[in-house]
């Protein structure tokens, strides 16, 4: 049996109860003040080969827009950090995009020229071997494979590097 007079017991869980929801109400606050200082992540585009693969978020993206001249100025700078992966010239190449990315339109650039024309879809397939050819003009140990997004202006850009096997 309790102790307290008539009334109150009912009044000290009142209490809990409202600290309770304050304390919850804050924890959300909280939560959605963290969320908000987060970037919203970009869309992914992925590079495989055989059973190895690499993933990266954009080097540059504007939400879909097109990017201005400092942008892609930014973006070139960050090249040198794209991941690589190792190829086999008998080795199929696998290009994975993002969606949002694909309902935009994505041409392969390869040392900066364009080597594939506009795609809709989200996966291409390309034999190791065009990435080391000289008749392509990707010939030497490591190129640099890059996804743009964009038919007519450039809406974003991920990086690669493509390494020769021995």
């Amino acid at each position: 049996m309790t102790t307290l007079p008539r009334g109150e017991a009912a009044d000290v869980h009142r209490a809990v109860r409202r600290r309770r929801a304050v304390a919850a109400a804050g924890a959300v606050s909280a939560g959605l003040l963290l969320l908000s200082a987060c970037e919203k992540p970009t869309p992914v585009a992925t590079v495989t080969v055989g059973d190895s693969s690499v993933n990266s978020e954009a080097l540059c993206y504007n939400d879909g827009n097109a990017l201005d001249a400092k942008s892609l100025t930014t973006c070139v700078k960050n090249v040198g950090k794209a991941k690589s992966i190792t190829v086999d010239q008998d080795e199929t190449v696998r290009i994975g995009v993002d969606p949002k990315i694909a309902d935009a339109g994505w041409v392969l650039l390869v040392n900066g020229q364009q080597f594939t024309d506009v795609s809709n879809k989200t996966y291409r397939t390309i034999p190791g071997s065009a990435f080391f050819n000289q008749q392509y003009g990707t010939q030497g140990d490591t190129n640099t494979v890059t996804i743009r997004m964009g038919e007519k202006a450039n809406q974003g850009m991920w990086s690669f590097k493509l390494k020769k096997a021995a």
